[in-house]
C-alpha cells in the first residue's frame, strides 16, 4: 500500500512526510507531538509539529476525510471562519502491512481554544454570553453562505479572543452540506441541534463544577436561538423607505455595524409605483482588519483611519445606490471607481470646503467629513427626513465649530 498525501499547496507534503504515518495516531511518539488543549471528539486527534508549523491531525475514514477536506476548502474560498485544510493522508499501513485509518490534516488556529479549556476556571456569566454570541454569529454566517452544519455545538467550535469579544471558528465540518441556499427547515434543524447540544454541554460542565452557578444551561440553549434569530432577521430582511428619507439607510447600516457586520454590497430595487418607495436589500459580510482603509484608498485615493474609512465608505455606498447609472454586475453600468471619483468631486470636497478654513484647524478632511456625517445623522433623525449635507455643514459651523472657537 502506497502512502498518498493530497495537499492544498506544494510546501506542506515534504514536511508532512517526516511524521510517523506507519504508527496509529494514538501511539505517536512524544517527540512529534505538541501539548495543546483538545476538545471532545469522536475521533483520535493529535497536534503535531512538522516543518516549523503545528497541525491538527484527525483519524477518520477516507470518504469522510476527503469530503470534509473539500468542504473546508469551500468554506475558506467563501471566507467563512473555519480551520484551514492542509491535507488528506491515505494509504497508511503499519510495518506488518496492516491498513491504518486515513487522516485529515488542518492547520493549528493560533490563539484559539476549545470551550472546555476556557472553562478550566469558572467563567463569568457575561463572558459565557459573549462566547455564545460568537457561536450564534458563526452559525448565521454559515447559513448565509448556504452551509448546513448538521452538528452545531461548542465541541465543534474553536474560540479566539477578538478585542473585547470572541470570534468563533468551525473546526468539524464532516456532517455539513454546502448548497446555493438553505431552506427554513434546514436552518431550523441546525438551530434545534445547537440548542440541545449547547444545553447538554453546559449541563456537563455544571455537573463537573466548572459552570458559574448563575448560568442556566437550558436557558443558554434558548438564548443562542434568540440571538441567531435577531441576527438573521436584521441581516436578511428587506427595507422599504421613502426616497426622501435617505437617513433610513444609514440607520440600517449602523444597526448592522453594531451587530458586527459590514455592508459589502447594497442593492436597491426601484418600485414601479412611486408611492411604494424603494426596497433596499443588504448583503452583509464580515471583513478583516484594515479592509476599509484599503478599499477607500483604492476607490477614492483618500487615506484615512479605519473607522473614518468605514464611515466614508458607508456614505459612498449609500450615495452610489441613488445614482441612475449604479448597476452592480451590469457591464453597462458605471464602474465603482468612476462613481467614487464623482462622489469625491461632487459630495466629499464640497462638504469639506463648506467649512471655513480657520475653523477646520488641524482636523484632517476625512475626520471632518466623518463628523459632518455624524451631525447629519442626528439632524435627520430629529427632522424625520434627510436634511442634506449643505444644511448639515451650515448647522455644524454654527452650533459646533463656532462654539468651539469661542
Amino acid at each position: 500500500m502506497d502512502l498518498q498525501i493530497t495537499a492544498t499547496s506544494a510546501e506542506h507534503p515534504a514536511a508532512l512526510l517526516d511524521l510517523p504515518w506507519q504508527i496509529p495516531l494514538e501511539e505517536w511518539p512524544e517527540k512529534h507531538l505538541v501539548a495543546l488543549p483538545r476538545g471532545i471528539s469522536r475521533h483520535v486527534v493529535r497536534f503535531a509539529r512538522a516543518g516549523g508549523e503545528v497541525f491538527a491531525v484527525k483519524e477518520v475514514g477516507e470518504w469522510a476525510a476527503v469530503r470534509e477536506y473539500g468542504l473546508l476548502r469551500d468554506l475558506d474560498r467563501i471566507g467563512v471562519p473555519a480551520v484551514d485544510p492542509i491535507a488528506v493522508v491515505t494509504g497508511r499501513a503499519d510495518p506488518d502491512g496492516e491498513e491504518l485509518t486515513p487522516v485529515l490534516v488542518t492547520r493549528l488556529l493560533n490563539g484559539s481554544l476549545p470551550y472546555r479549556a476556557m472553562f478550566e476556571t469558572t467563567m463569568r456569566p457575561h463572558t459565557i454570553k459573549r462566547l455564545l454570541d460568537a457561536l450564534a454569529v458563526l452559525l448565521v454566517r454559515l447559513h448565509l453562505a448556504g452551509f448546513a452544519w448538521g452538528d452545531c455545538s461548542l465541541s465543534n467550535t474553536l474560540f479566539r479572543r477578538d478585542a473585547g469579544a470572541y470570534a468563533a471558528y468551525l473546526v468539524d465540518a464532516e456532517t455539513g452540506q454546502l448548497q446555493p441556499q438553505l431552506s427554513n427547515g434546514q436552518r431550523e434543524y441546525d438551530l434545534e441541534v445547537a440548542r440541545l447540544n449547547i444545553a447538554g454541554e453546559l449541563m456537563d460542565l455544571e455537573a463537573g463544577g466548572s459552570l458559574h452557578p448563575s448560568v442556566d444551561p437550558l436557558r443558554s440553549g434558548e438564548e443562542i436561538v434568540e440571538r441567531y434569530t435577531e441576527l438573521w432577521h436584521e441581516l436578511t430582511r428587506p427595507s422599504v423607505y421613502p426616497r426622501e428619507k435617505r437617513h433610513y439607510i444609514e440607520r440600517r447600516i449602523r444597526r448592522l455595524n453594531d451587530l458586527g457586520f459590514d455592508v459589502a454590497e447594497m442593492q436597491i430595487q426601484r418600485s414601479g409605483d412611486p408611492g411604494q418607495g424603494d426596497t433596499v436589500t443588504f448583503v452583509p459580510k464580515v471583513v478583516d482588519a484594515g479592509h476599509h482603509q484599503r478599499q477607500l484608498l483604492r476607490l477614492t485615493g483618500l487615506d484615512a483611519e479605519e473607522n473614518q474609512a468605514r464611515s466614508l465608505l458607508n456614505d459612498l455606498e449609500t450615495w452610489m445606490a441613488t445614482q441612475d447609472d449604479y448597476a452592480p454586475g451590469d457591464p453597462l453600468g458605471a464602474r465603482p471607481e468612476v462613481l467614487a471619483h464623482r462622489w469625491v468631486r461632487d459630495v466629499f470636497r464640497p462638504a469639506v470646503r463648506a467649512i471655513p478654513a480657520p475653523l477646520r484647524g488641524d482636523v484632517e478632511p476625512a475626520q471632518l467629513y466623518h463628523e459632518l456625517l455624524e451631525h447629519r445623522w442626528y439632524m435627520s433623525e430629529q427632522a424625520g427626513s434627510d436634511v442634506g449635507m449643505g444644511a448639515t455643514a451650515e448647522d455644524y459651523v454654527r452650533t459646533v465649530l463656532a462654539k468651539q472657537g469661542g
